[in-house]
């Protein structure tokens, strides 16, 4: 099928819950990815954070042969060593000492609030329930989880939402102060916010939220759905600050590709679930473990988490030379590792649509800021031939603004 034809039953069978862009990708190898046409385009999208190896990374594409050949599923009525073994892995990495398996970053997001609120009624307090997060989050589409995404434009529609929950602005110390109370049962937030336009908490922020939990005896979540696994030049993104989650969220990376979400806690919250009090009929099969498995460990062999670290560096600030030669279009470049947000004066939208159009692959986080999510193991060369790209857009948009003066 061409794109046209792609495009047409598409809209024709499928929910319109999605803004899709008039592009039908085909095939993918690497950081590179190939339309119904057979048109190649730079992935710096990369499935929203997901392809952290690129497309069909050999050894994920050997791991899900492998496994197909073993067991596609199996129930948690059982014992599955990929499950225990992948376990082994992130808790080590993290520091955290138990995980629980789910399908997806939203899925992870409610079973950390869920394991929240019901260690804190066991152990702490039977009247605290309240959730913290941060205004201009996001936690993901089901309902306790959007609820905690602290941005209004994603509830609309979804009302009455959860009960329980309160927004303070990031980086707001005074603010989270008087939010925390008698009721306050966990305070949730993203180290870096993503879909939110690419915002870094501050230390001061998160070493305070840090201590507010510690002094009430009640959970800090950190939501690493998108920051975790190598993205920021670390393994998790709370490793810039120097202060560990009582609970931490994961998903995007971890599958290779393949879903996969996972809520990691430390042993003493852990006890918030007892058999029967959450589940999940898929979470961790024996199939998605092996393949999550050798994600993992190609980032590990492959030195992928320092090398994203470096790559980011060398985006940045490139990036920020662009910005010096285009203060009209640019008004700021943030991120850290290979999360990196453009903020512009031009909506983004534009701005994405003339990249794909010259064969670059971005996408927004929000309505004035593009977002590069480069596979990790990208290369100086595709780099610059993103970076190149870029500046042809800026050049384009310039004239552009200068012809309506």
């Amino acid at each position: 099928m061409n794109t046209r034809e792609i495009i047409e039953m598409s809209s024709a069978h499928l929910m319109r819950n999605y803004g899709r862009l008039p592009l039908a990708l085909a095939r993918g190898a690497g950081s590179y990815v190939w339309d119904a046409e057979g048109k190649k385009y730079l992935d710096f999208v990369g499935g929203i954070a997901v392809n952290s190896l690129g497309h069909c990374h050999p050894k994920v594409v050997e791991a899900i042969r492998s496994a197909a050949d073993q067991m596609l599923h199996c129930s948690n009525l059982y014992h599955i060593e990929p499950q225990a073994r992948l376990a082994a892995f992130l808790t080590q990495k993290s520091g955290l000492d138990k995980a629980f398996f789910c399908n997806s970053g939203a899925e992870a997001n409610e079973a950390a609030i869920k394991l929240a609120r019901r260690y804190v009624k066991l152990f702490v307090d039977a009247d605290r329930f309240e959730v913290i997060t941060v205004e201009n989050s996001f936690h993901g589409r089901t309902m306790a989880a959007l609820t905690a995404t602290g941005q209004s434009k994603y509830h609309q529609g979804f009302e009455p939402l959860v009960p329980g929950f309160r927004y303070v602005p990031l980086n707001d110390l005074s603010a989270l102060r008087q939010a925390v109370g008698p009721t306050t049962a966990a305070i949730m937030l993203e180290p870096i916010q993503g879909e939110g336009g690419v915002r870094p908490v501050t230390a001061e922020f998160i070493r305070l939220a840090r201590q507010l939990c510690d002094e009430m005896g009640i959970p800090l979540i950190f939501d690493e759905v998108q920051t975790g696994l190598g993205r920021t030049g670390k393994w998790f993104g709370f490793q810039h600050y120097g202060v560990r989650p009582d609970i931490l969220t994961l998903a995007k990376a971890l599958g290779g590709g393949l879903p996969i979400g996972c809520t990691l806690a430390n042993d003493r919250v852990a006890q918030g679930f007892e058999p029967g009090t959450h589940a999940s009929t898929f979470g961790g099969g024996p199939f998605i473990t092996r393949v999550a498995l050798a994600a993992m460990q190609a980032i590990e062999d492959e030195q992928l988490v320092p090398a994203a670290a470096a790559a980011g560096e060398y985006l940045q600030d490139a990036l920020r030379q662009l910005a010096e030669r285009y203060p009209n279009l640019i008004a700021d470049v943030r991120g850290v590792g290979c999360l990196i947000g453009i903020e512009l004066q031009v909506p983004a939208a534009s701005f994405v649509e003339e990249a794909m159009k010259r064969g670059l692959l971005l996408v927004s986080a929000g309505p004035q800021v593009v977002r590069l999510l480069p596979p990790l193991n990208v290369t100086t060369e595709q780099m610059d031939e993103a970076l190149s790209i870029i500046e042809s857009v800026m050049g384009s948009m310039s004239d552009t603004e200068t012809k309506a003066e």
